[in-house]
């Protein structure tokens, strides 16, 4: 994706997905750049996933936590896709 395609904009009234925040500030010493605003660009517009694996996910991970036992959350979480931008086209 070029510097170009990344200002402009995702779906009228998204808001930047919060990793894709984050990362920007880190880049910038911990700040939020000025131009990551409340709304997406493409660059910071939500990744597609399985809202309903991801939950499944989760749960089996917090469930772990709680009880202490092994309840496949390791590997329900390895088996999500890759969330990073670096993968996105």
């Amino acid at each position: 994706m070029s510097a170009r395609d990344q200002d402009k904009p995702a779906k009228r009234g998204q808001q930047p997905e919060a990793l894709a925040t984050f990362a920007e500030a880190s880049r910038h010493g911990g700040k939020k750049p000025d131009d990551i605003g409340f709304e997406a660009t493409r660059a910071s517009g939500p990744l597609p996933g399985d809202l309903d694996q991801e939950e499944q996910a989760a749960a089996k991970v917090l469930n772990e936590g709680a009880t202490g036992q092994n309840r496949g959350g390791k590997k329900a979480a390895k088996d999500l896709p890759d969330r990073t931008r670096t993968v996105r086209k």
